[in-house]
């Protein structure tokens, strides 16, 4: 599973590109400026990132010369056609690639795929592991299974699918809309929170003892859901 963080003020874009890079290794993440986009560089480990030129608060230019300071990660430009000189600019301070707008999305997915490969045979990150293991929750992504203590457990694709993404993300909160956008790859709507509380409950009735007081995934009031990883 690779990392790939898609920053761009223009919603549209990112859209764009989500739909255009779609793809069971992929796990997307979204930022609209640069300092969003520090932010989950510090916070997750990011495999590539796709980074506008022009954005407000912080362009990014001057995020990615922030994350050159201790980070390697392959970094594709996007720019406009008029933006020759901030191209030339970025490119000379660290950018790997870039892409035109507007994007054909056949050279878009090459050009994803290029420094991936490209960044991976260098040995300049690791794809996340197959195998994550949580306080005797364990989770092979390679067969699609989880065992608890050893004995497996019968997990729909979303609860699977869930529980996975929170256990690639332990002790952080996301909201019920969040993990339904993350999972279902669409907006949050209407009664989507109550599906995503459905499926949390069902995941508890699996993995804890006693649900109602959960040990694992947990409620932040207010907030949204958190898996404490505590201490295996």
């Amino acid at each position: 599973m690779y990392n790939i963080l898609i920053c761009d003020d223009e919603k549209d874009i990112v859209r764009a590109l989500k739909i255009y890079l779609t793809n069971p290794d992929y796990q997307m993440f979204e930022a609209y400026n640069g300092e969003e986009a520090l932010e989950i560089v510090k916070r997750e480990e990011i495999h590539l990132i796709l980074m506008d030129i022009m954005m407000p608060q912080m362009d990014g230019i001057t995020a990615m010369k922030k994350i050159r300071i201790d980070n390697n990660v392959p970094i594709i430009l996007i720019t406009a056609k008029s933006e020759d000189v901030d191209l030339v600019n970025g490119l000379n301070n660290g950018a790997d690639d870039y892409i035109t707008k507007p994007f054909n999305p056949i050279e878009v997915v090459a050009r994803v795929k290029s420094q991936l490969r490209r960044f991976m045979t260098l040995g300049g990150g690791n794809p996340q592991k197959k195998l994550i293991s949580i306080q005797g929750i364990e989770l092979d992504d390679q067969l699609k299974k989880v065992t608890q203590d050893g004995e497996e457990l019968k997990l729909t694709k979303k609860e699977y699918e869930i529980l996975r993404f929170f256990m690639i993300h332990p002790n952080c909160v996301y909201s019920p809309n969040e993990v339904y956008e993350k999972i279902w790859h669409e907006p949050a709507i209407g009664n989507d929170a109550n599906t995503v509380a459905v499926h949390i409950r069902h995941i508890r009735e699996k993995i804890e003892i006693d649900p109602a007081n959960p040990r694992f995934l947990k409620v932040v009031f207010g907030q949204g859901y958190i898996l404490e990883r505590g201490r295996d």
